[in-house]
C-alpha cells in the first residue's frame, strides 16, 4: 500500500472516529435543568476511565519493569495539565467546562500520534498490511468515545455543537500525522512509547476526575449521574476489546 493510500486509511479512522464521537455527543438536546448534560459527562467520563485504564495503559505497562516510569509519566502528566488548567483558568476565567473541554482535546490528539505510527508501520510492511487494516478499525472505533469526551463539555458548557464537533474531528488529525511517521520510520521505541501513552493517560485522567465529574455533580445532585459513569466505563470496555 502506498503512503498516500495508507493515510487516506488512517484519516477516516482517526479523524472520522473521533468526529463521530464528537458529532454523537452533540445530537443530544441541551436540557435547561442540566440533568442531560450530567448523564453525558458522567458517561463520557467513564468511557474515559476505561480507555485509560484497559488501553493506554495497559500497553504503557507492557514492557518489563515499565511500571516506575508508567508512574512517573502519569503523575507527570496530571500535573502539566493541572498547571496548563489553572494558568488558562486565570486567563480566561469561568471557562469550566470549556476549558477542560480544551485540555481533554489535547490530552488526546497526544495520544493519536503513537497510534497513528502503529497503523503507518503496519502498512508499510508487505505482509502486515492486513494487521493494519485491523487497526486503523480498531483505532476509528477506539476514537469514538474520545470525541464524545471532547465533545461533551464543549457542548454542556454553551460552545457551538458545530464547532464543538468539529473540535472532536480536528483531535484525530495527528493520527495521520503520526501514520506518516510510522510508515516512513517505523514505531516508536518502548521507552518512548510507555512515555507517550502515560503522559497522556495522566492528562486525561485530571480532566476525567478533576473536571468532568465535579462538573456533571454539579449540574444534578443524583446518584444518576454514578450509574452513567458505570456504563461508560462498560461501553469503553466492549469498544476497547
Amino acid at each position: 500500500m502506498s503512503l498516500w493510500e495508507a493515510l487516506l486509511v488512517t484519516a477516516a479512522a482517526g479523524i472520522g472516529g473521533t468526529g463521530a464521537g464528537g458529532a454523537l455527543a452533540c445530537a443530544f438536546r441541551r436540557d435547561e435543568s442540566g440533568r442531560g448534560s450530567s448523564l453525558l459527562l458522567s458517561f463520557a467520563a467513564g468511557v474515559m476511565v476505561s480507555v485509560v485504564c484497559f488501553g493506554l495503559l495497559t500497553e504503557a505497562a507492557a514492557p518489563p519493569g515499565a511500571l516506575g516510569a508508567v508512574t512517573a509519566w502519569v503523575l507527570l502528566g496530571c500535573g502539566a495539565t493541572a498547571g496548563l488548567n489553572a494558568l488558562l483558568a486565570r486567563e480566561y476565567p469561568g471557562g469550566g467546562l470549556l476549558l477542560a473541554g480544551a485540555v481533554m482535546a489535547a490530552a488526546i490528539a497526544v495520544h493519536n500520534v503513537p497510534e497513528g505510527m502503529v497503523i503507518g508501520a503496519s502498512f508499510a510492511g508487505g505482509e502486515a498490511v492486513r494487521q493494519g487494516w485491523t487497526m486503523a478499525a480498531v483505532i476509528g472505533l477506539h476514537n469514538v468515545p474520545e470525541g464524545m469526551a471532547v465533545a461533551a463539555p464543549l457542548a454542556a458548557g454553551g460552545e457551538k455543537r458545530w464547532k464543538a464537533a468539529g473540535m472532536a474531528a480536528l483531535t484525530g488529525a495527528p493520527t495521520v500525522a503520526g501514520a506518516a511517521l510510522g510508515y516512513c520510520l517505523g514505531t516508536l521505541g518502548p521507552g518512548a512509547l510507555t512515555a507517550a501513552l502515560s503522559f497522556a493517560a495522566g492528562a486525561m485522567l485530571y480532566v476525567v476526575f478533576g473536571e468532568l465529574l465535579p462538573e456533571a455533580a454539579g449540574l444534578w445532585q443524583s446518584k444518576t449521574p454514578a450509574v452513567a459513569a458505570v456504563a461508560g466505563i462498560l461501553v469503553g470496555m466492549v469498544i476497547g476489546g
